[in-house]
């Protein structure tokens, strides 16, 4: 690859420290969820969060005031969306996406990194009370993977950071999709007919070329209030938002630029760190070794740690032999399964569809499981993506340098 763009590298140094920030989060939440302080630390979450206007309250789940977790799932990582969709649309317009030739890779190693996974998952669990979860292995946590990565230093060829980070912004996409379209309960038609019109004017703004961020924003946070109570997750509309904020090339994409760097420090260093804490907060019991024997452990691990460097190869291979893409120049197959490893760490966007996919009433087990099984399982696709690659990379750099 010849030229990359300065975005991308940026990008790429955000995303790395987000990820070992994340994994410092990760730890000191287990920690003290398993500490002395073991129960304030889990009340401190069931805090309920209100803003009064008079008799109405802006923050109502359902009829239900929000709890501080609630209001970081549903409320701060809208925010988290709105970034990840802006960085979506970049890609497709000026970045690494926007060459179709080139991006054809990328998305057909996403595709069988989703499909894949979930076709495990359900092997496990078709016909259950679990088979909702098929979704969780499906994603890959960008921040972590990109982390790991970061770690091999130089030797890592440019060409596979790109690959990886296309990927795992299209997964993130694919993952949008799958919310959307899988985990909406109880629809309200009204609501979410008032959601949709108001990102209907949104997009009429972007058309009549209104650039300033103001009536966006504003419309956002009415849009996200009416997503909120219609039953379709209402992180669904911070991407949402992202298409509907103009991006042109040259100097008229400065408010689009200027909001994605604006987000960049809160939902790295404020909001996902939040999320992980409130995550994470998991209760390691006498009966651990019991969870793994559970059908949506067992299709959450293979799906993920098998199932995605399956995938992703699989799909890659016949992406090349069907001539509609080709390897990247420089990288290797046996990288690119080293690369299909890392895309097995699922993290956030899979504890994310956690939440969804499970009753937080009735299956309040199966998510705290699910979750365990998550951050095992990311932890051994780490490791084993780390190691491999890290062979692979020294014995190929050990040659060039003879």
């Amino acid at each position: 690859m010849n030229r990359l763009s300065k975005s991308f590298i940026n990008f790429f140094q955000k995303e790395q420290s987000t990820g070992i920030l994340l994994i410092l989060c990760t730890l000191i939440s287990l920690i003290i969820a398993n500490s002395p302080v073991q129960i304030f630390y889990l009340e401190l979450w069931e805090i309920p969060v209100r803003l009064q206007f008079g008799d109405f309250n802006f923050f109502n789940f359902h009829g239900k005031p929000l709890t501080f977790e609630t209001f970081i799932n549903e409320a701060l990582m809208a925010v988290f969306f709105l970034s990840v969709g802006l960085e979506i649309k970049r890609e497709i317009y000026a970045g690494e996406l926007a060459n179709l030739k080139k991006a054809l890779l990328p998305i057909m190693g996403a595709l069988g990194g989703m499909i894949i996974p979930a076709f495990i998952y359900m092997l496990f669990n078709y016909g259950t009370q679990t088979q909702s979860g098929a979704g969780i292995p499906m994603a890959t946590d960008i921040a972590f993977a990109l982390g790991v990565l970061s770690l091999l230093g130089k030797k890592v060829p440019m060409a596979l950071k790109v690959f990886l980070t296309a990927l795992a912004v299209i997964d993130d996409f694919g993952a949008i999709v799958v919310i959307a379209l899988f985990y909406t309960q109880d629809l309200s038609v009204f609501h979410l007919s008032i959601a949709l019109m108001i990102w209907g004017v949104l997009l009429f703004l972007n058309k009549v070329k209104i650039y300033s961020l103001v009536p966006y924003l504003v419309g956002g946070i009415i849009m996200w209030y009416f997503m909120l109570n219609s039953g379709v997750h209402a992180t669904i509309s911070g991407v949402l938002l992202a298409f509907a904020i103009p991006f042109q090339k040259g100097e008229k994409k400065v408010n689009f630029s200027k909001l994605q760097h604006l987000l960049q420090r809160p939902v790295n260093y404020i909001i996902l760190p939040l999320f992980a804490l409130a995550n994470t907060a998991i209760v390691v019991n006498s009966d651990i070794q019991n969870i793994f024997t559970q059908r949506y452990s067992q299709g959450i691990f293979f799906g993920l740690f098998l199932g995605k460097p399956l995938g992703i190869m699989l799909f890659s291979i016949l992406a090349c032999v069907g001539k509609i893409s080709k390897l990247p120049e420089g990288v290797l197959w046996k990288q690119m399964l080293g690369v299909g490893f890392l895309g097995g760490i699922g993290f956030t966007m899979s504890i994310f569809i956690t939440l969804l996919a499970f009753d937080p009433i009735s299956q309040q087990d199966y998510i705290n499981h699910a979750k365990f099984v998550i951050l095992t399982t990311s932890l051994c696709s780490a490791f084993v993506g780390y190691f491999y690659l890290k062979k692979i990379l020294f014995q190929n750099h050990s040659k060039i340098t003879n």
